[in-house]
């Protein structure tokens, strides 16, 4: 297959063409600007809010003029991840996609298909001159990956439609009624750095090559978290003899599973050979633990330079808190509707060393608002306990199940009669922007859904090829079967 061979040809055109143009999160600009040309080009009603969201309106087709107007919504940016070894620049740099098998994934970053294909397909809608479809009011939302800022920044009235399709979930065949609210924690330990004992030996320690994945969705996949697995060595080490922190440094975003981390500490010269061998016994036994999830797992220590480190205090209760913080599942969802899916969970996301401090970033995210407040005074409390300072932030709303959608119905129906076979009807532990809209506009009828994608958020990221045509059928038999209002 070559790229000449994708199908539908006006979605990969689209997306070809997105992936030419910069967008990582909060410095979309050539998107946004990008949008505006495209749809005043096309003499379509275009608006661009304060915010910074792009709104294209397309009139109905004739004959559907009394439809609900229908909204399709994506996210303008991308996550901006690549391989540790790979020279690219996000802010000017085009995405480098090829054809592997009946995937399309990035040449060693990656691929922007969240939420670019989502883009793409609006895109394709827009331009189309033989669709019959009702009134459509096409939205691009930008920094949905960090702080969902265009969503909760989205001026009232903005929007006007009655229904609204998300183009933002990951598995073709499943319809999205239900989203996770979250919050993240941020954990900061203040220190003055100071000389390492007379006679200690430096070691660097990392890991790379973990599979990672989007801290939402994947989360239940027991795929191995990097500042975990650094954290573990180090605390047993500890317990062991005197060791000393210099640097921990590991994750680059909020809402990923870390995938490669390092630290370098200090220990007593006559203990070197001790660590390393326990360094190798302790790295088989994690290959051993992720022989399935994290085969691509790759870990070494080597000798360091000599550098200032952390008061061993600090350090100690640094570790500690590593060692004991809450990561992955907490619970289990209880309702039947949305059985086996995943409730509330926690996942430490980043740590930064810098100077005279170390930022830790934890991810917590629950569909029932009253346990993501426990999940998260949970966590806070453990980190006020190891002596940090510790903030959070406000986060966004889980998006409730409505039994009665009329959207719903639509879609199931139309996707059973075109592909002979029932969508699985459920909810998503990841965070999306319909919990925002959910509470800006009650009105509003929704459902998620999207071709299928695979290790978002990481260089492996890819699209499955085939399912992009799926759901390009399977939403233009929805428009066309859009109730009358």
């Amino acid at each position: 297959m070559t790229k000449s061979d994708l199908k539908p040809t006006c979605v990969f055109e689209q997306f070809a063409r997105i992936n030419e143009i910069p967008r990582p999160s909060k410095r979309e600009e050539k998107m946004i600007e990008y949008l505006r040309n495209w749809g005043e080009s096309h003499n379509l009603d275009t608006q661009v809010d304060k915010t910074g969201n792009v709104i294209i309106r397309k009139a109905a087709t004739p004959g559907y003029e009394n439809r609900k107007t229908v909204i399709l919504q994506s996210h303008m940016d991308m996550v901006c991840d690549k391989l540790v070894d790979v020279e690219f620049d996000f802010d000017n740099d085009a995405i480098q996609t090829y054809i592997d098998g009946e995937w399309l994934t990035a040449k060693g970053t990656t691929l922007g298909a969240d939420d670019g294909i989502g883009c793409a397909i609006e895109l394709a809608i827009l331009d189309s001159n033989d669709i019959e479809h009702g009134p459509i009011e096409c939205v691009f939302t930008r920094d949905e990956e960090t702080q969902l800022t265009g969503a909760s920044g989205m001026e009232a009235g903005f929007m006007t439609g009655d229904m609204l399709i998300n183009l933002d979930s990951e598995d073709e065949g499943q319809i999205f009624v239900s989203c996770a609210g979250g919050r993240s924690t941020f954990a900061t330990f203040n220190f003055c750095r100071e000389a390492a004992p007379a006679g200690f030996f430096f070691l660097e320690g990392s890991i790379k090559g973990l599979t990672g994945g989007h801290s939402g969705d994947d989360i239940d996949k027991k795929r191995a978290n990097a500042i975990k697995i650094l954290a573990r060595f180090i605390y047993a080490e500890m317990q062991k003899m005197d060791v000393r922190v210099a640097q921990f440094n590991s994750g680059k975003m909020h809402n990923a599973i870390p995938r490669d981390g390092k630290f370098v500490i200090a220990v007593p010269a006559s203990e070197k050979e001790t660590v390393r061998v326990d360094w190798n016994v302790f790295i088989s036994e994690v290959e051993e633990e992720y022989h399935v999830t994290d085969t691509g797992m790759v870990a070494s220590m080597q000798s360091a330079d000599s550098q200032t480190v952390l008061p061993e205090d600090v350090a100690g209760r640094f570790v500690r808190a590593l060692q004991a913080v809450d990561n992955g599942v907490f619970a289990i969802c209880q309702d039947e509707a949305l059985a086996n899916m995943v409730e509330t969970s926690s996942n430490i996301a980043s740590i930064v060393t810098e100077d005279d401090k170390i930022k830790v970033v934890a991810s917590q995210r629950s569909n029932v608002m009253s346990n993501l407040d426990n999940q998260c005074n949970t966590i806070k409390a453990l980190f006020e306990l190891a002596g940090a300072e510790v903030e959070q932030n406000d986060g966004y709303p889980a998006w409730k199940m409505n039994p009665n959608s009329e959207l719903t119905k639509t879609v199931v129906a139309t996707y059973k009669r075109l592909f002979g076979k029932e969508p699985i009807v459920r909810g998503i532990h990841a965070g999306l922007e319909c919990g925002l809209f959910s509470e800006r506009y009650p009105q509003l009828d929704m459902v998620s859904f999207g071709p299928t994608l695979r290790y978002v958020h990481t260089p492996e990221e890819r699209i499955h090829i085939p399912t992009v045509q799926m759901v390009w059928d399977h939403l233009l038999a929805i428009l066309k079967e859009v109730p009358v209002k």
